[in-house]
């Protein structure tokens, strides 16, 4: 399934206000960022164009077409957070530093996009009252049975209100890389309202704008990244419903992500980290578009230089594998027409993706004791965010006389 031409032509308006905004890239025909699939559902796959544009006004990027949210967040969804050390230990850091800094002793706390249960765990250890919401039943069954109360649905006013125990009473909501996954932000905000006691705080992290630029890692761009944020947007959008932002702690998970921590308008006062981000923010230029033209320039020189580089090395006769089926390798691998004519296999450890292809490009599959095996002359990190965990784990690739290259700088 593919969308007509009109998907390419119409125009965009942005999700918070409803006012038309400038289209700043066009990433082309996308399929779902997680859409693995079997040969024979080849020619049932479902595409979207990728546009993406930016709110002057509200400073805030933007992705257009997306699929639904119940398209991309299902029975099943393949991403389990506990396969990565990496991202266990830093939960238990994001833990560590709330329990410091936001916790009382008896709060009550909910999870929007709790997944397999990892984050809730340490808290469940501590014996905080604690929920999760996660609409893809595989990884919410997981938490379940660690014992962890989840509702298996998405975090929207709907859903929310109907919890009428907890109105006004759940001193912290808290979710990482999940925010960005909401198109309806207002709804979000109004669920946050109705739950949050008057002195509680909306603790979030997600990919940062200013890391994306500098790194041109233009692969977070996708269906399920509606957003990708700033200070400038967030702190404007929740200044819209009557929140402010009071602290931010930059972060290095998904390539570099942003902390943010939002109360009640004039209920604390603001932390001068949030100021001097902002003050580097504007010295960037990250709330004004001419950063996203920019941006999109450095992208199509980034695509041009790394299809050269590829084609080099199959002309040379070099084998080449991709590491990690992730969502980022979709946009990266489709946006540079790099599909199985290039890549022999992708490497991923997740079972649920094992002996299926690539969303688009139809690269084959395979588990990690394959690729140690047989291994390539050259393999693409793909998730090059987890590059320290990935090569400390194949140091014998690299030993072996293999080399590894990246898309982002």
């Amino acid at each position: 399934m593919t969308l007509t031409m009109n998907s390419y032509l119409k125009k965009m308006y942005c999700k918070i206000t409803n006012k038309k905004i400038k289209t700043v890239m066009n990433f082309g025909k996308m399929p779902m960022a997680n859409g693995f699939l079997l040969k024979k559902d080849f020619n049932k796959e479902f595409f979207y164009n990728l546009k993406v544009g930016f709110n002057e006004k509200n400073f805030l990027f933007q992705v257009d077409n997306h699929p639904r949210s119940s398209q991309i967040f299902n029975n099943k969804y393949p991403f389990f957070t506990h396969k990565s050390k990496f991202m266990v230990n830093h939960f238990g850091k994001f833990f560590n530093w709330l329990q410091k800094n936001y916790l009382k002793k008896k709060s009550k706390i909910i999870e929007i996009g709790s997944n397999d249960g990892t984050f809730l765990s340490y808290f469940k250890k501590k014996k905080y009252d604690i929920t999760g919401f996660e609409p893809s039943l595989n990884v919410a069954k997981i938490a379940k049975q660690k014992g962890i109360k989840v509702i298996s649905k998405f975090f929207n006013y709907k859903n929310v209100s109907k919890l009428k125990k907890l109105q006004n009473k759940v001193n912290l909501i808290c979710a990482a890389n999940v925010i960005c996954h909401i198109p309806n932000l207002k709804d979000l905000i109004k669920s946050i309202d109705f739950l949050l006691e008057e002195k509680g705080f909306f603790i979030f992290e997600e990919p940062y704008l200013g890391s994306m630029f500098k790194k041109v890692s233009y692969d977070q761009v996708y269906d399920a990244h509606v957003f990708i944020f700033s200070l400038h947007s967030v702190r404007s959008i929740f200044n819209s419903y009557g929140f402010d932002l009071i602290d931010v702690l930059p972060q290095q998970t998904h390539g570099g992500s942003m902390r943010y921590v939002i109360a009640r308008k004039n209920m604390f006062q603001m932390r001068d980290i949030v100021k001097k981000i902002i003050s580097k923010e504007k010295a960037n230029k990250l709330h004004k578009i001419s950063s996203c033209i920019k941006f999109k320039k450095q992208c199509e020189n980034s695509k041009k230089k790394f299809r050269s580089l590829i084609k080099k090395l199959k002309f040379n006769g070099k084998k080449i594998c991709g590491y990690a089926a992730s969502a980022k390798s979709t946009t990266a691998l489709n946006y540079c027409g790099i599909d199985n004519n290039y890549i022999d296999y992708i490497v991923d450890s997740t079972k649920e993706k094992i002996g299926k292809y690539t969303p688009g490009t139809h690269i084959p599959i395979k588990s990690p004791e394959y690729f140690r095996k047989n291994y390539p002359d050259v393999a693409i990190l793909n998730s090059w965010n987890h590059k320290k965990e990935i090569l400390k784990k194949e140091y014998k690739f690299k030993k072996k006389g293999g080399r590894w290259i990246s898309h982002v700088k």
